[in-house]
């Protein structure tokens, strides 16, 4: 039988639950642990696909086709656990699932109150994600402690301790030691308010992780321990890390994290830890020299970092893999437009042209396509990527100059992008999403081919307009290729132009695969080709070959 962690936080909000629980799975599968990991978000929205990255970040999107939260994209970098459609539930998506039962008169016509019909359904979602053969279910619990969102979830938690037994449930609870410069201490009064919110509640802290700027002494972890009445060996220091976020599995278990919940929870680890790779990984991090290299990312939403998120960290990958640093040069696409793309790309060593709706900015993205593809400098664009490499190469390499996608002008003459045959009378946008894992077939001597390394890949999806079919022969006889399709649709999945030295758009989203330990294939060759780039800029009368990858993204 599974045995249970929940996760909470308090003081303020991103303080790291997604990073904590997804470090602390790590560590658990390190034990030969199978675990899996979930998040419940306190928001009304029944899911984040319909928000505005502005407001949430990037959407993260599993194999079954589930718009998650983002931190779903940690819980897969650090860990090996499967996410699916029970891998997160909103607020929105709990009172959606009570309201249908009620209206189906699955309650008998009693009446429907948060205790116990919402707190229920809220348990129900934790104990299916169990049915899934697990040892280990981390539960992280969206918001902060003390918000009036957050109280039906930490409710149902609480019943569910009680329910299941504590020897099967344990609570983590991460807060802020806020540094006071001026006066140079740690001020422990906000934590003790947030285990006190706790306590209210009806739940008491097992483990209580602080995150603070500067490493404390012991008499502040006594002065924690005894006032928030939690014991000293299960109050834990989560310090910034000095290099990068994968530092932190490596720090919780210095401090012996795994070895409390093991103990505290009665779970016999089915072999010794082994974090080689991750210690590997780190110290390449710390010790390898690093050539620079920058990749202009020309985007709808770039304001907002945790819009990209995933790949920005995919970039981070290929660049740890390559010993090269990834410096992101951050471009409006908008500003593109009015200014020209000469005036951003000109520095740049490749360009990333990321996914997104809707028509603000695209004349812009469609500019840096241009510079990119005429100035021979790599470029790589992801879903609306893609879409934006075939308008731009059908107007100025095929001369159809009215070519454009449905999406942007629905009356355009040359729709060269435009949904399927079968999505046109859908009045349901969600119903003409393709969202999820779909098979791609690779043609060989192609430059994906070389990425992959092999003919059938699957790669998750998030979008609705497709390459029209209609225009592949003019595209093929002016240079571009499609050397992805989908097997069973014969929907094109990747082109590239085999005669510029890297010019690739996909249509997927290849950015949720890539994991620190196992950079994407497809990121380290485009890193790969920016890099040789540079070099050969540099040095414009050697021919350099690519070398592997690249590394740390600055800003």
């Amino acid at each position: 039988m599974a045995k249970y962690i929940f996760v909470t936080g308090g003081v303020v909000s991103s303080l790291g639950k997604g990073l904590t629980s997804a470090a602390l799975g790590c560590l658990l599968e390190a034990r030969g642990l199978k675990v899996g990991i979930q998040k419940l978000d306190p928001y009304i929205n029944v899911d984040p696909g319909t928000m505005s990255p502005y407001e949430h970040g990037e959407v993260y999107v599993t194999d079954d086709g589930a718009e998650t939260d983002l931190d779903l994209g940690h819980y897969e970098r650090f860990t090996n656990t499967p996410l699916n459609k029970l891998s997160n539930f909103t607020t929105g998506s709990i009172y959606d699932s009570v309201i249908r039962k009620e209206r189906e008169g699955g309650y008998l016509g009693k009446t429907v109150q948060v205790v116990p019909h919402i707190t229920d359904a809220i348990k129900a979602c934790v104990l299916k994600m169990a049915e899934q053969d697990l040892d280990v279910v981390i539960t992280e619990i969206g918001g902060t402690v003390g918000d009036i969102e957050s109280l039906p979830f930490l409710e149902a938690i609480r019943q569910f301790g009680l329910e299941q037994g504590r020897d099967r449930v344990m609570y983590m609870h991460l807060t802020l030691l806020p540094y006071l410069r001026a006066i140079g201490e740690v001020k422990t009064k906000p934590t003790q308010h947030s285990v006190g919110k706790l306590r209210e509640i009806g739940i008491l802290p097992d483990v209580l992780v602080y995150r603070t700027e500067v490493s404390v002494d012991e008499s502040v972890r006594k002065k924690i321990s005894l006032f928030c009445n939690i014991p000293l060996d299960a109050v834990f220091e989560e310090k910034d890390v000095d290099h990068s976020i994968y530092e932190l599995p490596l720090v919780l278990q210095r401090q012996g994290v795994d070895d409390l919940v093991l103990k505290r929870l009665q779970i016999s680890p089915k072999k010794e830890s082994d974090l080689s790779a991750w210690e590997n990984l780190v110290e390449r991090i710390i010790t390898q020299k690093c050539e620079d290299v920058t990749i202009g990312i020309v985007g709808k939403y770039i304001e907002l970092h945790d819009a990209y998120k995933s790949i920005y960290e995919a970039l981070d990958h290929a660049g740890i893999d390559s010993g090269a640093k990834v410096s992101l040069k951050k471009i409006e696409a908008e500003e593109v437009e009015r200014d020209g793309a000469e005036k951003f790309l000109r520095d740049v060593d490749a360009v990333l042209v990321p996914g997104g709706f809707g028509s603000r900015g695209i004349e812009g993205m469609i500019s840096a396509a241009q510079y990119a593809r005429e100035n021979a400098i790599p470029y790589f664009g992801i879903c609306l990527g893609l879409q934006i490499a075939v308008i731009e190469f059908a107007r100025n390499k095929c001369r159809m100059n009215d070519a454009n996608s449905t999406e942007f002008d629905k009356s355009c003459q040359v729709p060269v992008i435009d949904l399927m045959a079968e999505q046109q009378d859908v009045t349901d946008k969600g119903g003409t999403m393709r969202l999820g894992a779909y098979p791609c077939r690779i043609k060989k001597g192609t430059l994906a081919f070389d990425c992959y390394g092999e003919e059938d890949i699957s790669e998750r999806h998030r979008h609705r307009w497709e390459l029209n079919n209609k225009y592949l022969e003019v595209l093929e006889a002016n240079g571009m290729v499609p050397s992805g399709i989908n097997p069973e649709s014969n929907l094109v999945e990747i082109v590239e132009v085999p005669e510029h030295p890297w010019y690739m758009g996909v249509q997927f989203h290849p950015e949720f695969k890539s994991k620190p330990i196992k950079p994407h294939g497809v990121f380290n060759n485009f890193v790969k080709a920016a890099l040789a780039r540079k070099r050969n800029t540099k040095n414009p009368n050697e021919q350099s070959a690519p070398s592997s990858a690249v590394t740390e993204n600055g800003e």
